[in-house]
């Protein structure tokens, strides 16, 4: 009653021949990818398929790739000299195509996963001191302007290389002085330029324009061409361009960068490494790592920390030195106050001796009448504390 019964190999909505191939797989795993990826993880998803998991897992049907096979490529891989970060990669391709299988109940698991390879640490940056960056400024404001506006803009903003080639004038208000990230431009294969979206959700978002970055964009606007160009041609009015309006090549940018590095003498870096050098400035300068993350447009706080681990150690001794710091003055100032109240006399001192001497300076209350050794005359007596004697009179005789 449900309409003709559907073949037993696509009754759970995926091909379950059991004597398809990994090769087959991939292919049909990339065609899906293409329609939601951006060009340049697809280049670089076709580039591990075709020339490195193909080759190795082709002839294997899916249902027997196991984990051993991939633990083999991975050790006659790193036997061969291949760097463990690239490696590690194709890796992580051939984890998300397994993962989606696994996921589609086309496979029982993941072969891939717990990856043959753990991710290779980062290696250490060298991030310029701000008398660096300075230097390095002062030096492309002397030899190339157009370059120095970049990199100050670069510098002053935090933005990715991809987000700044790709600004374009309509996505810039000068007068309000914030500035629109909406797309960013890549090379695929270090060839083909395209525009992008930007990498994440939390990249698509506004920037503030400090006054150094305003200068920067006042020179480009001068410098620019009056012509807007096609209204179709997605380059057309790009911030950063050559002089004939043609987009920057992004290889071209880090080549003129270690050029003039090297002319200012200041250490080699990468253009991201002047992202880093934006954030580190901040950060040691106290601003909130919050502040930071939005201000760097990541997705979530932790990955700005996790970036940042080294300073953010930093913040967490000196924050410690603060409460030590704290405390041990509270704790000086009591001890200050508890020997100023060990020296003081006691406070009922004062009071101790206005009462004796109001005693010694009174007369005989109503009612007391002299005791023997006392005169009995009608004079009033003086009392005196015991042990007093009277001083004697002296005689009225001559």
């Amino acid at each position: 009653m449900g309409g003709p019964p559907r073949p037993p190999h696509i009754s759970q909505g995926f091909n379950a021949d059991p004597n398809q191939s990994v090769a087959d797989y991939l292919t049909a795993w990339l065609a899906a990818k293409a329609l939601v990826l951006k060009p340049t993880t697809m280049a670089r998803y076709r580039d591990y398929v075709h020339n490195d998991l193909v080759p190795a897992f082709g002839t294997l049907k899916l249902d027997e790739l196991g984990h051993r096979h991939i633990a083999a490529f991975v050790t006659g891989e790193l036997a061969t000299g291949r760097g463990k970060t690239t490696l590690y990669r194709c890796l992580a391709t051939l984890s998300s195509a397994l993962g989606d299988a696994f996921r589609q109940h086309r496979l029982p698991h993941n072969p891939a996963s717990p990856p043959a390879l753990h991710r290779p640490p980062s290696p250490e940056r060298r991030i310029w001191t701000a008398d660096e960056a300075v230097r390095f400024l002062q030096h492309c404001h002397q030899t190339d302007p157009d370059m120095a506006d970049l990199f100050e803009f670069l510098i002053g903003t935090g933005m990715r290389k991809g987000e700044a080639l790709g600004l374009h004038w309509d996505d810039v208000y000068l007068t309000e002085r914030v500035l629109y990230v909406r797309c960013t431009l890549s090379a695929i294969d270090n060839n083909h330029l395209v525009i992008t979206s930007p990498k994440t959700r939390a990249s698509k978002n506004w920037v503030a324009i400090s006054p150094r970055v305003a200068t920067a964009l006042q020179h480009r606007a001068q410098s620019r061409t009056h012509s807007r160009g096609d209204p179709n041609d997605r380059f057309a009015g790009l911030v950063f361009c050559r002089p004939d309006g043609r987009p920057l090549r992004p290889q071209g940018v880090l080549d003129r960068l270690r050029k003039l590095s090297n002319e200012a003498g200041v250490p080699r870096i990468t253009v991201h490494d002047l992202r880093h050098l934006a954030a580190t400035i901040t950060i040691t300068a106290g601003i909130p790592l919050t502040v930071v993350s939005k201000t760097l447009r990541h997705s979530t706080l932790s990955t700005t920390a996790n970036v940042y681990s080294h300073l953010t150690q930093q913040a967490a001794r000196e924050a410690v030195d603060t409460i030590d710091h704290t405390l041990t003055q509270a704790q000086k100032r009591n001890d200050r106050r508890a020997w100023l109240e060990r020296l003081r006399p006691p406070r009922d001192h004062i009071q101790n001796l206005r009462e004796t001497l109001h005693r010694l300076r009174s007369p005989t209350p109503p009612g007391l009448h002299p005791t023997a050794n006392q005169p009995q005359s009608g004079r009033a007596t003086t009392l005196r504390p015991p042990g007093l004697r009277a001083r004697k009179r002296p005689s009225s005789h001559v």
